[in-house]
């Protein structure tokens, strides 16, 4: 704003009252006003900071770098059920647990030396009347039970909600839930033998929790009689794959038909699982996708910390500081440099259970082969990575509309707060009440004329204009 386009007169109201007086118009009050929305508008406009990424091109070749690693890893040492050099590994840690499990629910603490004998007591220890196997009972004619199935078709032996509703609901009325050729089917009287511990309903519930619990863990690891022969044994469904049990269950008690598309994934499923696709499988598969997600946020925080020392001066240095510059969990750079991380991992998962599943059906695609192969759980941190950086761009899409808006308000008020600073040399409030005060006194009229002309100098009147002292202001009223 240039000093042209300023008024030269302005009238200020004021008051007095009981020895007082006030402005209506207060440049001072203006200006706090004009700095207190500039600070909001400042703040608008830095929040579209949090949202847009600021990864440069070694970013991008250090998380392409790093998904290509596990997606190779992924490739060689996971694989598929029994050919999985990392799932050997993983076996053998779900073993240990169930063994230190057993001891732990021993009441004397014993030791287990054998996977058998640790089985073979969490076995008595959580009875459930739902644990038919197909082998010498009506499940095999009826549910088409075997060993290698029932842990999939049982609902009860799902480890998911629907899993522990079912198994509550079976042990308090001694029953067995399957789900087979996509229907929902009940065994009523389970085991003869069966009674649930508790004196109530709500010590009932507990003893349910507990069984459903201790039951699961003596299954993933197989049975007993498997373990005695050496054998893997089929452990505990995939929760990843459960959930076509679970909607075909829901279907069957609200009295809704189970469409062919729901039988279809219901077989696959189940075949998977019998190829040895369970929970342990599927913890082998998370360990290259929790490696990608470690090691880029590990390469996005040492770059940052070399970045901290190298740009802050060392009186600046704070631990506060430095893990606002290198904290790799909540801001968009790290969060597109894993959305790339995943992405790249799974393009070489997908390729390679692509190309595989052909090899596999000689020159037509192998269904079963690319299930077997393809890292549900890569691809669905890469889902999800993907479903952030869309809200992202949401976000980042309003919030521009917002902050460009609030950059040219503050050019505006920036604008205006250099004209009130033009005002407030012009018109100095503490000058004019000095004047005012000045008048109050009877023995000061010379000074408050000096005053007054030096006031009114200063706010552009006429030098013909001003009136010097006493005498002047006489004639000027006289002519009036």
């Amino acid at each position: 704003m240039s000093d042209s386009s300023i008024k030269k007169d302005v009238f200020l109201d004021l008051s007095i009252e009981n020895d007082g007086f006030d402005f209506s118009t207060s440049i001072t009050d203006a200006m706090a006003k004009s700095e207190a929305e500039l600070v909001v508008l400042n703040e608008t406009v830095d929040s579209i900071k949090g949202l847009k990424p600021e990864c440069d091109k070694l970013d991008y070749i250090l998380a392409t770098s790093s998904g290509a690693l596990c997606g190779i890893i992924d490739v060689f040492l996971v694989g598929k059920p029994g050919e999985s050099p990392l799932g050997n590994i993983t076996d053998n840690w779900f073993v240990a647990r169930t063994m230190d499990f057993a001891s732990l629910c021993h009441p004397d603490k014993k030791k287990f030396n054998s996977l058998d004998s640790a089985l073979r007591f969490l076995e008595q220890k959580f009875k459930i009347p739902y644990d038919q196997t197909g082998l010498g009972d009506a499940g095999r004619a009826i549910f088409d039970l075997t060993a290698k199935n029932h842990h999939f078709k049982s609902l009860a032996h799902n480890p998911t909600l629907p899993g522990l509703f079912f198994s509550i609901l079976d042990q308090f009325s001694n029953t067995s839930h399957f789900v087979t050729d996509g229907q929902l089917i009940s065994l009523q009287q389970a085991d003869e033998k069966w009674e649930l511990q508790g004196g109530n309903i709500p010590s009932k519930l507990f003893c349910g929790f507990v069984n459903w619990i201790g039951h699961l863990i003596s299954d993933v690891s197989g049975s007993s009689s498997g373990a005695a022969k050496g054998n893997r044994g089929t452990g505990l469904p995939s929760p990843l794959w459960t959930w076509i049990n679970d909607i075909i269950a829901i279907k069957s008690k609200l009295g809704l038909s189970t469409t062919e598309t729901n039988k279809a994934i219901n077989e696959l499923a189940m075949n998977i699982f019998e190829k040895g696709y369970d929970i342990r499988f599927q913890t082998t598969q998370a360990i290259p996708v929790f490696l990608n997600e470690l090691l880029v946020r590990l390469i996005y925080s040492i770059r940052r910390l070399f970045r901290y020392f190298s740009e802050t001066p060392k009186a600046e240095r704070s631990p506060a500081l430095m893990w606002k510059k290198c904290e790799p969990f909540s801001n968009a750079t790290v969060k597109r440099m894993l959305t790339v991380a995943h992405g790249t991992f799974c393009l070489i998962d997908v390729g390679d259970a692509v190309g595989r599943s052909f090899v596999a059906g000689g020159g037509t695609f192998n269904v079963l082969e690319f299930v077997l192969r393809i890292n549900i759980v890569g691809v669905g941190r890469f889902a999800i990575s993907l479903y952030g950086e869309a809200r992202r761009a949401i976000s980042y899409s309003h919030a521009k509309r917002e902050s460009d808006f609030a950059s040219r308000e503050i050019i505006i008020i920036k604008n205006y707060m250099e004209g009130l600073k033009i005002l407030a040399r012009q018109y100095d409030d503490s000058q004019l009440l000095m004047f005012v005060s000045d008048f109050e006194k009877s023995d000061a009229y010379v000074e408050a004329f000096k005053k007054s002309a030096v006031l009114a100098k200063q706010r552009n009147v006429p030098t013909h204009k001003i009136l010097k002292n006493k005498s002047d202001i006489d004639k000027y009223f006289r002519r009036k």
